[in-house]
């Protein structure tokens, strides 16, 4: 299968059919659902009556996400798609935190089948590593999403003033200069970078060099260019264009700095990002400011946010598609 008969195939509406017996098209909405690095680090047991969403240790990313946050936001973004297809399909999810195994249990009940807007938007989500138009969102747009981000234990900000963003860009500067001069957090990301289709196409996973706006090319060549041209200067350059092009900045931030709300934050990102997309908005993980340990308490601090933890850091604007990233067949992360 090429590159794109497989976007084709995986981002799409998928026939829910009888899902009070087949729970498979629940999973494969589940994993279109955003994960760091899109290493989709997520395993489903499906049982009568309900789904168990279990973490994948086998694809964490120690350097970066060093006591797996991310891994467990992601958790909680496959948690909210699923939770949302079982509605389209019939199914009232009821979802819940087991410290046993660290997962999230989804039991179900039937009810009346209703597609919603973010339902429906679920294939049209991507993270879009592009410049925006800078267009001011609408007192609407930004009273719908903040309505989407907001969660149990979960606050939403929204940073739309010039002053901000610029403080916001100045924090993404800081943490990649940090991230670029750890060769573990550089190793880590070249193994998840996929430089040509071909690769993409073959792993289904990691990040596909188009849509970081980067050109496919052979293998040795997007090696070779990450060692002669891979630097936080130019990082640097290409993110504050892209903040300053952004209509706004969204900063989710728990109230407890533990694996439920971890879970909790990726539901409510999802959400958000659904949203945005119902509205014809992009959206892009800038995540760098709470992923440097040391800054990011700093960055807590410029936000006023006292000692509680900044989970999440998203862009957001009006700007172009980007290629899509791909994900795994469905019976590689059934359990």
């Amino acid at each position: 299968m090429n590159y794109s008969a497989a976007v084709s195939e995986t981002w799409r509406h998928y026939e829910l059919g009888n899902a009070t017996h087949d729970y498979v098209p629940l999973v494969q909405y589940a994993t279109l659902a955003a994960s760091s690095h899109n290493t989709q680090p997520w395993k489903f047991k499906l049982e009568p009556g309900r789904i168990v969403i279990l973490p994948d240790l086998s694809r964490r990313c120690p350097a970066v996400d060093p006591d797996d946050h991310h891994l467990y936001a992601s958790l909680g973004c496959a948690a909210e798609n699923l939770l949302l297809a079982a509605e389209a399909a019939g199914l009232k999810g009821h979802h819940s935190y087991l410290a046993s195994g660290s997962s999230v249990q989804v039991n179900f009940e039937e009810t009346t089948p209703s597609r919603s807007a973010l339902f429906e938007a679920i294939p049209r989500r991507q993270c879009s590593r592009a410049e925006y138009d800078g267009t001011a969102l609408s007192n609407e747009q930004l009273r719908r999403l903040e309505e989407a981000g907001r969660g149990d234990g979960v606050s939403l900000l929204l940073l739309t003033a010039k002053k901000q963003k610029e403080q916001v860009a100045e924090y993404v500067a800081q943490s990649n200069t940090a991230q670029f001069g750890d060769s573990a957090w550089a190793q880590e990301l070249k193994t998840w970078i996929r430089f040509n289709a071909r690769d993409a196409v073959h792993t289904g996973d990691g990040l596909y060099g188009p849509v970081m706006g980067s050109p496919d090319v052979p293998r040795w060549l997007g090696r070779l260019f990450m060692r002669l041209a891979f630097s936080a200067k130019r990082q640097n350059r290409k993110d504050i264009a892209h903040i300053r092009s952004s209509a706004a900045i969204a900063v989710f931030i728990s109230e407890a700095d533990d694996k439920p709300h971890w879970i909790e934050a990726g539901r409510c990102y999802e959400r958000l990002a659904l949203q945005a997309a119902a509205l014809d908005l992009r959206t892009a993980f800038i995540n760098q400011p709470v992923e440097v340990p040391t800054l990011r308490p700093q960055f807590g601090g410029f936000l006023g946010i006292g000692n509680r933890r900044p989970d999440l850091v998203v862009r957001i604007g009006q700007g172009p598609e980007m290629p899509r990233s791909l994900r795994r067949p469905v019976e590689q992360v059934l359990v």
